[in-house]
């Protein structure tokens, strides 16, 4: 299946348990949309953040966000595992 990077751009009112709710909720949704959402980083200082997933395609990651919290991602990037 396709892996995914999602990246947030300016998260306004970014805290590490905001972003924790989010992921939790990305969770109870993912299967709906066919999605595992396998990890994700932050930068509070920023207000990035960036999350992995498995997904049959962007819309589909896409839709896990919109459903689970309403944080689309600005950009999602298709990437290869590094060995």
């Amino acid at each position: 299946m396709p892996l995914f990077m999602d990246i947030h751009h300016n998260v306004e009112g970014l805290t590490a348990e905001a972003v924790t709710g989010a992921h939790q909720r990305d969770l109870e949704v993912q299967s709906k949309y066919g999605a595992k959402y396998i990890n994700y980083w932050f930068d509070e200082d920023t207000g990035k953040v960036f999350c992995l997933v498995e997904a049959p395609d962007k819309e589909a990651a896409a839709a896990v966000h919109r459903e689970a919290h309403g944080l689309v991602a600005d950009e999602i990037i298709e990437v290869q595992e590094g060995e």
